[in-house]
């Protein structure tokens, strides 16, 4: 097959062998992939220019063969998954994924369109219900997403809004950030600094859950100043520096992290659930529910669109989500 690689210093095409699936794996067709931020954090830890590492952490696709233990697709099954960070990714012609992290893509959508959806629906899906334990009793309650414009806080937005019901403030630097966060079903959105000087100013609930999509390091005192007691907080990003955690003692606040490659990374018991939200996602999306975040769309998978997408990645002022499709 034909793979797009990292070698350190910059993408290369080569050809790359690839087995015939074996027991639960799928090999699929690559029609759309979306760069993410964690393709440029990979991509930094690359320094073996004789092996390019193949990056890709979102794909639609069909099923063009599948191993002997495959029971939940067959041959010709148009298909979204985010892929599994210790093997190789999407960025190829074809790619072997565990048929316990993929599901039928929504029908309503196209293969971009869909490949827009798989890592941040996951990652704010178990951000929400996984981590944080939210459930339809949370219904009025209120959620504070920190840096909600990206791929990953338009999923959250539209789970915690249009699913559960929730109270949604979110934080975003530009006006177009703003906009993009009213329309996908913010309440009210406020500045990145000083937030708890604007949650007493605009006389805003404290919040009984917090997710925190930019680096904690720089929000960490104004969480523990403006939530609840007993509320809890999820991470994404990697901290800089070591936190002081008896600071969550006095209100009993929960920390929680989330990384949604740890299930196909450790094969957990709960592995599947990956592929059942997916399933939920596509559903909720052809009832009208969800909308994909899809902003931008490259055309085709090459060199030159994969170089381009990481460049306007890199910038970090993304809206929703950037994604390549095929020429076909």
């Amino acid at each position: 097959m034909q793979a797009i690689g990292y070698n350190g210093k910059s993408f290369v095409e080569f050809e790359h062998s690839l087995n015939k699936p074996q027991g639960r794996d799928l090999l699929i067709e690559v029609k759309a992939i979306s760069i993410n931020p964690i393709d440029s954090k990979v991509k930094q830890t690359v320094v073996d220019a004789s092996s390019p590492k193949i990056l890709g952490f979102d794909c639609a696709g069909v099923v063009r063969s599948v191993g002997d233990q495959v029971s939940f697709f067959k041959v010709g099954d148009e298909v979204y998954y985010a892929g599994d960070i210790t093997r190789d990714g999407s960025n190829a012609t074809h790619q072997l994924v565990d048929e316990r992290i993929v599901a039928l893509k929504p029908t309503t959508l196209d293969f971009s369109q869909a490949a827009a959806l798989p890592l941040t629906s996951i990652t704010a899906w178990e951000s929400l219900f996984d981590r944080l334990k939210i459930t339809q009793a949370d219904k009025g309650k209120t959620l504070l997403l920190i840096g909600a414009a990206g791929g990953v806080g338009s999923m959250a937005i539209q789970f915690a809004k249009k699913v559960i019901g929730m109270n949604i403030v979110a934080t975003a630097s530009r006006a177009e950030s703003k906009d993009w966060c009213i329309k996908m079903g913010v309440d009210v959105v406020l500045d990145h600094q000083n937030l708890a000087e604007q949650f007493k100013q605009q006389s805003l609930p404290n919040p009984d859950y917090i997710l925190c999509m930019g680096v904690p390091d720089d929000y960490f005192e104004s969480m523990l100043e403006i939530i609840n007691p007993q509320g809890s907080i999820c991470l994404l990003a990697n901290a800089r520096e070591p936190y002081d955690l008896n600071l969550l003692k006095a209100k009993s606040i929960t920390l929680v992290w989330e990384m949604m490659f740890t299930r196909a990374m450790f094969q957990t018991d709960d592995m599947i659930e990956q592929h059942r939200l997916l399933n939920t996602v596509a559903q909720l999306v052809d009832e009208g529910v969800l909308m994909s975040p899809l902003t931008q769309c490259l055309s085709p998978i090459s060199v030159e669109t994969i170089t381009q997408a990481h460049v306007l990645i890199e910038q970090g002022d993304m809206l929703g989500k950037l994604v390549i499709g095929s020429a076909d």
